[in-house]
């Protein structure tokens, strides 16, 4: 069964992107929580025109992207954490915490789950690296430290 898309939905397709799924998907699962359309003639063209409008809007907001991705990757996060004397954190650095850093230094919204950590747990001072998903053809990898308040 063909369906349009009418938000990403993981592991199966971006936004106006028509798809084949089971047929079970599509109707207990797809069509119910408003992630997708059957596809119609009707809905096809109407997916069609939204990937081209989507699309020249794209243009500019990558150009704009690039700004930020420049000056992400040339200056050093850094982010503040209560420590003890040895120099390990009370609890732990979260993509949270970096996404507030981040809105905070750089005037750039960022949605803490389109951010990863590339280390397991961060608790203890030093240099650390997460890349953060800004488009979903932009991703950059940012250098943050860690400091004591």
């Amino acid at each position: 069964m063909d369906v349009v898309l009418l938000q990403d939905v993981d592991k199966l397709g971006a936004q106006h992107q028509i798809v084949k799924v089971k047929p079970g998907y599509a109707r207990n699962y797809l069509i119910p929580k408003g992630m997708a359309l059957l596809a119609t003639d009707g809905n096809k063209k109407m997916a069609n025109e939204r990937e081209k409008q989507q699309s020249r809007r794209d243009e500019k907001i990558l150009s704009q992207l690039q700004t930020i991705v420049d000056q992400l990757k040339k200056n050093v996060l850094k982010i503040g954490a209560k420590t003890g004397t040895s120099g390990k954190i009370f609890g732990s650095v979260t993509t949270l915490q970096l996404a507030d850093a981040i809105k905070k230094q750089f005037s750039v919204n960022v949605d803490r789950k389109k951010i990863t950590l590339l280390e397991d747990e961060i608790k203890t001072l030093g240099t650390y690296k997460a890349l953060v998903d800004l488009h979903k053809d932009v991703k950059v990898e940012i250098d943050f430290e860690v400091v004591a308040e």
